[in-house]
């Protein structure tokens, strides 16, 4: 099995949901006492929040791509940001190591189009939902992109800041999700993309009237895939 890099800490809570979900795709494709071939390199998610908040994206990108660069020194044969959010700074990340980065985005839009819908739904933080980084991502595999309204969009993103990143789940926040999801359903969304990688922390399959795409799990299974896709 070739080694998975992940740059992680943002926020820790879901970093430790890749981990968990690496090992058991691992457990589930190779069985017996196999687990995942991965190196961590967690930041610290507050110094990036202020990053994002004032804006300065290429001072984040710096300290993403020296992550990535420690992972590749370290063995990683492939890096993953475990954030949708940080994807804004993808490129820059890919231009500063030799070894692949595989893009959350990617995988969730493979994801959707192998499910058969065409037309999805997007939550995340603000930066994700109103940015074009990643949903012009999504967008170039043919689907279209529906955000909550400006109302719905500052509930979901404050959840995650300030309940979902610090290991809050509360039923009412649950309930707020359930709503938003539920609208956009009414829209006419045929899947929900959980695009943070907090949210699938709090929201199921059973809190939502279509199906959900959860972006951590998506992105975990499709690297242990590409991890032993020339080792087996």
């Amino acid at each position: 099995m070739r080694t998975i890099g992940l740059i992680g800490g943002m926020s820790w809570e879901s970093t430790a949901e890749y981990y968990r979900l690496l090992n058991e795709f691992t457990r589930e494709r190779r069985g017996g006492l196999h687990s995942a071939r991965c190196v961590l390199y967690s930041l610290d998610f507050a110094e990036i929040e202020e990053l994002q908040v004032q804006g300065r994206w290429e001072e984040s990108a710096d300290i993403l791509s020296a992550a990535a660069g420690s992972l590749e020194k370290a063995g990683a044969d492939m890096v993953l940001i475990c954030t949708n959010t940080m994807h804004k700074v993808a490129d820059q990340v890919q231009a500063a190591v030799t070894v692949p980065l595989l893009h959350l985005a990617d995988a969730t839009a493979e994801a959707v189009c192998a499910a058969g819908a065409s037309r999805v739904a997007l939550l995340g933080t603000a930066f994700t939902m109103e940015q074009d980084f990643y949903r012009a991502r999504l967008e170039a595999y043919g689907l279209e992109v529906m955000v909550p309204d400006a109302d719905a969009r500052a509930v979901v993103h404050r959840i995650i800041y300030e309940e979902l990143c610090l290991g809050i789940m509360k039923e009412e926040s649950r309930e707020e999700y359930r709503r938003v999801i539920g609208r956009l359903a009414e829209g006419g969304a045929e899947g929900v993309i959980l695009g943070c990688t907090e949210i699938e922390l709090l929201v199921r399959q059973e809190d939502s009237p279509v199906r959900v795409f959860p972006t951590t799990r998506l992105h975990a299974k499709a690297a242990v895939e590409t991890a032993l896709a020339t080792s087996e």
